[in-house]
């Protein structure tokens, strides 16, 4: 579509907004060189549509009914599947809906993607398809990603497989509870604050942040790009560590990769004994004022004793900046997020990688007609990041991005004493589901209250592991297992030590699941 040539009163609002000066003179003057420097953008479009990637013949998706789709956590079902053998041969993988599937719907939980048709698979999916798994569907996610409960999504709530009425968490809601119910062997998730550690905890599954970089993120709807993970969420530690090494390495489009990126045998990891192996138990992730239930607190410590039982150490250790690491978090992800993701339509500018035009035209027109359906938590993420923008000119963005390497120096330094770290994944279970008719306050406060804990390591980049620590009044509770950067094998060998000796994680009964089907 060809660039329409500005008009004067155009170039001058714009003039205006800058603060330029302009007389109407000059406006006249500045029309035509503009409009001959926008001839390189219509030059630019003829290039890119002669090479611009097209979704492949034959791929379906289908809109499941409430009866198919008890726990809300289906966006679309599908049935692709392009390699019969490979290590993932025979495995059903959910993908979130905020990763492109190429030829099925993405809509990332949000009426500003509603619509929208992905020409090209994420990096992830394709080396999913490559490895012989076949992919099932698209997981429901909440509203652009930006919650850590599952009520959310314009598509309605993703309910937990525990107690239909609680939530299943967020962002990755639908893959939780897909996985959980057992209707996926394993699904990917994204984690911005926690949103693959999260579900994985409220749902009782497996979930493993990688280090920042070690997954390719090309293909997922971005939030910003120095927090950004894409991971897997699985029911056995074992089939994380698979699914891990099938999606792990460069693929050259990611720029938040490192060059001499090199993945481990995760897999073969795991048989390795855990005895000798040092665990730094963070006394930050516990007894946090007014938000820590201490039967979670429990759980992680008696699951600690069991790590200690398989001749491992474990000893209390201090870290400060693991709180600090919050609000380092909260500026980052709340002016990130509004640069990034509201006002750049998702991608922004300046950085080396792979984009997406079709998605980022596809949100730019939308967002603006549809973003008084945006949920509260957007909204709250927009109003506080733009006040800020316009008041304090980014200043506190710099400075949390330079705290960033403070909150990594201080876990690398525990790390330097410790092979792992570990704590609750979270500080409670799973909360009832808001109401519709919930104050504002409330729907906010369940939507971001549980992220203390996991947020941290998403500014830092440590990879971080979820492990079923137990029960808590009926709902599952998380161990959350912290590694060096890049030494994601020892967080999973860890997990798969313990799940060892737990003798496997427990499934939510049937009976409770199955209780899904009747709740509107």
């Amino acid at each position: 579509m060809p660039v329409r040539p500005p008009r004067p009163d155009e170039l001058a609002a714009i003039a205006d907004r800058y603060g330029f000066g302009l007389t109407d003179a000059d406006v006249e003057s500045f029309t035509p060189l503009v409009t001959g420097a926008l001839g390189s953008y219509d030059v630019v479009e003829e290039l890119y549509e002669a090479v611009a990637p097209h979704a492949p013949a034959g791929r379906s998706a289908t809109t499941p009914d409430q009866g198919d789709n008890p726990l809300g956590a289906w966006y679309v079902t599908t049935d692709i599947r392009e390699a019969q053998d490979g290590p993932l041969a025979g495995y059903r993988v959910a993908i979130k809906d905020n990763t492109a599937v190429a030829g099925v719907p993405m809509m990332n939980g949000s009426h500003t993607v509603e619509g929208f048709v992905p020409s090209r698979d994420a990096t992830v999916v394709t080396r999913l398809l490559e490895a012989g798994a076949t992919v099932a569907g698209k997981a429901v996610c909440e509203d652009l990603c930006f919650s850590g409960a599952s009520h959310t999504s314009v598509t309605g709530p993703v309910r937990n497989p525990w107690d239909p009425g609680r939530t299943a968490g967020g962002s990755s809601s639908g893959s939780g509870a897909l996985v959980a119910a057992g209707e996926v062997d394993m699904a990917l998730g994204g984690d911005q604050g926690g949103s693959v550690r999260i579900p994985g905890a409220f749902c009782g599954i497996v979930g493993h942040k990688p280090t920042h970089g070690l997954v390719p993120y090309t293909g997922a709807f971005p939030i910003e790009f120095t927090i950004d993970h894409l991971g897997p969420m699985t029911r056995t530690v074992a089939d994380a560590a698979l699914m891990l090494g099938v999606i792990a390495g460069r693929d050259g489009a990611d720029p938040r990769q490192p060059n001499d990126l090199e993945p481990a045998d995760y897999a073969g990891a795991l048989h390795r004994d855990v005895a000798g192996l040092r665990a730094g138990v963070v006394t930050e992730g516990f007894g946090i004022p007014g938000l820590s239930d201490p039967g979670v607190d429990d759980a992680v410590r008696a699951a600690v004793d069991r790590l200690r039982g398989a001749g491992m150490q474990a000893e209390e250790v201090g870290i400060p900046w693991h709180r600090h690491g919050m609000h380092v978090w909260n500026v980052i992800a709340t002016d990130g997020a509004t640069v990034q993701m509201l006002d750049g339509n998702g991608y922004g500018h300046n950085w080396d990688g792979r984009y997406d035009p079709e998605l980022i035209a596809h949100y730019g027109r939308l967002r603006h007609e549809v973003a008084p359906a945006w949920s509260e938590t957007v909204k709250l993420v927009a109003l506080a990041g733009r006040y800020s923008l316009e008041n304090y000119q980014s200043r506190h963005y710099a400075m949390a991005r330079n705290l960033a390497y403070e909150v990594r120096a201080a876990y690398d330094a525990a790390l330097a004493d410790y092979d792992v770290l570990v704590m609750p994944t979270l500080p409670i279970t799973a909360s009832p589901i808001v109401d519709e008719a919930a104050p504002r306050e409330d729907y906010i406060a369940r939507a971001l209250e549980m992220i203390v804990n996991t947020a941290p390591t998403d500014v830092s980049g440590h990879p971080a592991t979820t492990v079923p620590a137990g029960l808590v009044g009926g709902m599952p509770a998380g161990m959350m297992i912290i590694g060096k950067r890049f030494d994601d094998a020892t967080c999973l060998r860890v997990a798969h030590a313990f799940e060892g000796l737990t003798g496997g994680f427990p499934a939510p009964p049937a009976t409770t699941r199955s209780a899904a089907a009747g709740v509107s």
